[in-house]
């Protein structure tokens, strides 16, 4: 986790679909409109499976050695903030997956609607021009209604520890290095590809398999879209 660290710690919010749809929709998005999925594989033919258009893609993977020596190198650098992307700085413990989901509808708000006067309305208009390292991290840390509505989603779920969310960070193109770099050095989240392309899945599929080669003997990985519901 980047920044620093409070003392407050939530419990991990599962990797799971209906879980995190149930905690999105209480929170502003519509039912009828946009919905969470799981990837079952990275093949075409499996890819092709998944309800489009794919507006994000969120990826869980293990917590490594390499991983977080990585994560030490990247964040000794110094490097300024992206204005193409919405991001905060995670500092509750365990809220990678709520600070994920947060950063996936926050960069897709051009595509989707939030009901009026909701959780997540609010909380975009009130922290759109807010510096994202420290004020908008605040904000979500002191904020009640996010922290009870983060309990109740992470408390429904009923699988196993190694499906939740235990790492990551984004990106708004992968095939953009330098914004890659950007963000990587800044975000502390789950592995979000916030991609704005017709191949959107097929591009960070791509992302992730290289992601997975570093690791290839854990099976602890998943990963979840955030799609926009047709018709």
């Amino acid at each position: 986790m980047a920044g620093s660290p409070s003392a407050k710690r939530w419990l991990p919010l599962e990797a799971n679909p209906d879980v995190m749809n149930q905690f999105l929709w209480g929170l502003g998005l519509s039912e009828e409109e946009v919905e969470c999925n799981d990837v079952y594989g990275l093949d075409p033919e499996l890819l092709a499976m998944v309800p489009k258009p794919v507006l994000a893609v969120l990826f869980l993977y293990p917590l490594t050695a390499q991983s977080e020596a990585e994560r030490v190198k990247e964040d000794s650098v110094e490097r300024e903030y992206s204005d193409k992307v919405y991001f905060m700085k995670q500092t509750v413990g365990n809220a990678c997956g709520t600070i994920g989901l947060l950063h996936a509808v926050a960069n897709v708000r051009s595509e989707i609607k939030l009901r009026e006067d909701s959780f997540l309305d609010r909380f975009f208009k009130s922290t759109a021009n807010t510096n994202p390292s420290e004020v908008r991290a605040a904000f979500l840390e002191s904020d009640r209604e996010m922290e009870v509505a983060h309990s109740a989603a992470a408390s429904a779920g009923e699988t196993e520890k190694s499906r939740r969310f235990v790492q990551s960070t984004a990106l708004r193109n992968p095939k953009d290095t330098t914004e890659e770099e950007n963000l990587r050095s800044r975000l502390r989240l789950m592995w979000i590809l916030i991609l704005f392309a017709s191949l959107v899945l097929m591009d960070a599929a791509e992302v992730i398999k290289k992601i997975i080669q570093k690791n290839p003997d854990s099976m602890n990985f998943n990963v979840i879209t955030l799609s926009k519901k047709s018709g």
